[in-house]
């Protein structure tokens, strides 16, 4: 691995509200929350998590634990950083399984 090489960080991909939609689409429909949660805060992320504190009203330290793959964000902090991303939940029928 080259000395300049890093691992890639998602944050810096999503650069419009579709891009952070379809990103976060892929992990709930992956359904491992470890993923979805850090997908989340890789879209909180790539918006300025100082941003979305503020819009949430809870604290960034709060968010960056919730929001990684080790954290367990409540329903309420996931509906908060959703809808200030401009992002909702929705639920569509998965079909026979």
């Amino acid at each position: 691995m080259p000395l300049n090489a890093r691992l890639l960080d998602a944050a810096e991909l999503l650069k419009t509200p579709q891009e952070a939609a379809a990103y976060l689409e892929e992990a709930f429909a992956d359904g491992d929350p470890a993923f979805i949660a850090a997908a989340l805060g890789d879209a909180a992320r790539a918006r300025g998590m100082a941003w979305v504190a503020s819009e949430t009203g809870l604290s960034r330290e709060s968010l960056y634990r919730a929001l990684s793959k080790d954290g367990n964000p409540e329903l309420a902090t996931v509906l908060k950083v959703m809808d200030a991303l401009g992002l909702r939940l929705k639920a569509v029928e998965q079909g026979p399984a």
